[in-house]
C-alpha cells in the first residue's frame, strides 16, 4: 500500500510543477498594484531622525497621532498586555505626560488615530484591534477619549466603541479618522488586507460593524489621514502607499529600513511623514512626501466627501488573479490524479 501511495505522489510530481509555475505566474508580488514595484525614492533616502523615544516606558510603540492643541506633541502607546496609556512624547523625544485611560482594556493596542466627539471637540480614538491569532477575538474595541488641555499626567475617562466585521474576524493595526467627516476605518493586516469602514454614526449601545470597502497591499502596519483630509496613507514594514479617499490609488515609495517600522502619521504641515518602530529608543523619522503624494484640497465641501468604494476601486492586491490560479491548480491536480488512476487500471 505504502508503494502505490509512493508511485501515486511521483505520478503528480510533474503535475505538481506545473500548478505551481501556473500559481506563482498567477498571483502577484506582495505589492502588486497599478504602479511600479517601488524603488526607495530621494525623498525615502533623505528620512532623518525628527526624534527618539526615550521613555523606557515605551517599547512597543505601535502607533502615532500628532497634536492638534500642543505644537510639538505626538501621541503614542504601547503594543499589548500593558496598562492602557497614552504618552504625550515632545520634540526632545522625553515624555511630557502620561494619560491613564479608564474603563479600557490593553488588549492589542495597535493604532492611535485624532478625530472628533460627539460635540466636536478633539478627541484620540485607541484601536484594540490587534489579533495576532488571526481571528480569536470576535469582537474589538475603539476608545474615544478628549483630547488632552493639559500636559501634565492624570486620568482619561474613555467611550468604548463595540466592533465586528461583515465577513468575519481578522487582525488589524491601522486605524484611521478622515478629518473632514470624523469617519473611522480600519484596515486589516493579511495576504489579502481590506479597508473596513465603520458606520457614519458610531453606537456604544450595540456592535458596530465594520465593512469592506477597497483591497489594500498585504502587511499593512498603520495608516493615517492627511491633516487636511484630502488624502491618506498606509504603510508597510518597507513602503508606504498613498491614496485619496476612498481608496484611489496615488503612489508608493520606499521607506527606510527600521528595526520593525510599525507607525506612520503626518505631519502638521501635511508635507512629511513621521514614521516610527518598536524597540527600546526607537527613533521617529521624518520622511518629506514626494511632490506627487502632497494632499491637495479639492472644491468639495468637507461634509460633500465621497466615502463609498467598491473593493475593486483603488486596489492595492487584485484578487482576481490568485483566484484565477487556485483555479487552475485545482484543475491540475484532478487531471492529474484522473491520469494516474487510469495508469494504475
Amino acid at each position: 500500500m505504502a508503494r502505490r501511495w509512493v508511485r501515486w505522489a511521483r505520478g503528480l510530481w510533474p503535475a505538481g510543477l506545473l500548478a505551481s509555475a501556473l500559481l506563482a505566474a498567477a498571483i502577484p508580488p506582495a505589492q502588486a498594484a497599478p504602479t511600479p514595484t517601488p524603488t526607495p525614492t530621494p525623498e525615502a533616502d533623505d528620512g532623518r531622525t525628527a526624534f527618539r523615544i526615550e521613555d523606557p516606558e515605551i517599547t512597543e510603540s505601535s502607533g502615532l497621532a500628532v497634536s492638534r492643541i500642543h505644537p510639538g506633541i505626538v501621541y503614542t502607546h504601547n503594543d499589548s498586555l500593558g496598562a492602557p496609556r497614552v504618552f504625550a512624547v515632545g520634540r526632545d523625544g522625553e515624555t511630557k505626560a502620561t494619560y491613564t485611560i479608564a474603563g479600557a482594556e490593553a488588549r492589542d493596542w495597535e493604532g492611535i488615530a485624532l478625530g472628533k466627539d460627539g460635540d466636536g471637540n478633539p478627541a484620540l480614538f485607541i484601536g484594540d484591534i490587534g489579533d495576532n491569532l488571526e481571528g480569536a477575538w470576535p469582537t474589538v474595541y475603539v476608545y474615544r477619549v478628549p483630547e488632552p488641555r493639559e500636559l501634565r499626567d492624570q486620568t482619561l475617562r474613555a467611550t468604548r466603541y463595540r466592533f465586528k466585521y461583515a465577513d468575519g474576524p481578522r487582525n488589524a493595526e491601522a486605524l484611521l479618522i478622515n478629518p473632514r467627516t470624523n469617519r473611522l476605518y480600519v484596515v486589516s493586516k493579511e495576504f489579502a488586507g481590506g479597508l473596513y469602514a465603520a458606520p457614519r454614526r458610531l453606537r456604544t449601545s450595540r456592535t458596530n460593524v465594520l465593512k469592506r470597502i477597497a483591497n489594500v497591499p498585504i502587511w499593512i502596519t498603520d495608516g493615517a489621514y492627511a491633516p487636511d483630509g484630502s488624502t491618506f496613507v498606509l504603510r508597510t514594514y518597507y513602503s508606504a502607499i498613498v491614496y485619496r479617499p476612498p481608496a484611489k490609488r496615488i503612489t508608493e515609495f520606499g521607506l527606510p529600513d527600521q528595526q520593525q517600522g510599525e507607525s506612520i502619521a503626518y505631519a502638521r504641515d501635511g508635507r512629511s511623514l513621521l514614521v516610527g518602530s518598536e524597540g527600546a529608543d526607537s527613533p521617529v523619522l521624518r520622511i518629506p512626501l514626494p511632490p506627487k503624494a502632497l494632499p491637495s484640497p479639492t472644491p468639495s465641501t468637507p461634509g460633500a466627501t465621497r466615502e463609498t468604494g467598491s473593493a475593486a476601486e483603488g486596489s492595492g492586491f487584485p484578487l482576481g488573479p490568485v483566484i484565477l490560479g487556485i483555479v487552475a491548480f485545482i484543475a491540475v491536480v484532478i487531471v492529474a490524479i484522473i491520469a494516474v488512476a487510469r495508469r494504475h487500471h
